[in-house]
């Protein structure tokens, strides 16, 4: 008994670092949400700034520009979202259809490398390769015949270049994911397959696509949990007020607000909106993954 009890003694001592790393990082700057319905002054702190109560956040629903964010946000967040799925479920198809080991191993290593390098860097290579004068990629449009496109500096183009890079830096990752389900159906599915006579088409349209399919819409459903958030470092290492119009999302306006303009209480209270309506989300994404998937996190 006494062996047993030294053993969970251990094992809960393992996990009482994450335990206060959590508490200190996440549950302890719970407290500052009350500048939400302050009128926050640094030199007076939380406790001597004025409460205002919902006056923040009626002073954010009527900015001019806060429900063009909100459109902003959630269009490049269910436009990731949907290339998220459709790009990683089509690369993973076409690497298990390759023979050649060697070949598909180093793709997948090739692909999955941008989802090690941060923002800061890929945004510098992206300002690069996307200027409208020395860039590559304009390079190659003019010898095709078209007009160089400004994809970081014009509002039409903006939001969909957010969504192809973002795309090239995570579908490695996602691709993953796909894989090891495939993986996992049953090989000989795929030898009677060949013996009615299917070819490579119709075995990953009828058996590999259907095979993978509780995968797809776990993915798909959780993904429903993070459709307000576009990605802020992505946004804040590529944008400028150029395109604020289509490219500011609801991070990128708390940063702005908060950290520039000074409006700590207005900053917290969109936030707080933000996070709100992301845990709603979230509860229905995991409500939804178990009812559709049986997903269950314990």
């Amino acid at each position: 008994m006494n062996n047993r009890w030294n053993s969970k003694v251990s094992l809960h001592l393992m996990v009482l670092p994450g335990i206060i790393t959590v508490l200190i990082f996440s549950y302890i700057p719970l407290f500052g949400l009350v500048m939400a319905f302050e009128k926050y002054v640094p030199s007076k702190g939380i406790l001597g700034s004025h409460w205002v109560g919902f006056d923040n956040f009626r002073y954010v629903m009527h900015l001019p520009d806060f429900f063009q964010v909100i459109l902003n946000t959630i269009l490049i967040a269910v436009m990731k979202i949907i290339a998220g799925l459709l790009v990683p479920i089509a690369i993973s198809l076409l690497l298990n259809e390759m023979r050649i080991t060697f070949i598909k191993r180093s793709i997948q290593t090739l692909v999955y490398l941008p989802h090690f390098l941060s923002w800061v860097i890929l945004g510098g290579i992206l300002v690069d390769i996307l200027s409208p004068s020395a860039g590559v990629v304009n390079q190659l449009l003019q010898a095709i015949g078209i007009d160089p496109i400004f994809f970081l500096g014009d509002n039409k183009w903006f939001p969909f270049t957010l969504v192809l890079s973002n795309e090239w830096k995570e579908f490695g990752f996602s691709t993953i994911v796909y894989l090891a389900a495939i993986a996992g159906i049953n090989p000989s599915l795929y030898e009677s397959a060949v013996i009615d006579g299917a070819n490579r088409w119709k075995c990953a349209l009828h058996i590999t696509l259907p095979g993978i399919a509780p995968i797809i819409v776990l993915m798909a459903t959780l993904s429903i949990g993070s459709i307000l958030n576009a990605g802020f470092e992505q946004v804040f290492n590529l944008y400028s007020p150029v395109v604020y119009q289509s490219g500011d999302i609801v991070d990128t306006f708390v940063y702005r607000i908060g950290l520039i303009d000074a409006q700590y209480g207005v900053a917290t209270a969109v936030g707080m909106m933000k996070s709100v309506v992301s845990l709603v989300l979230i509860s229905v994404s995991y409500y939804l993954a178990y009812r559709i998937a049986n997903y269950r996190i314990f």
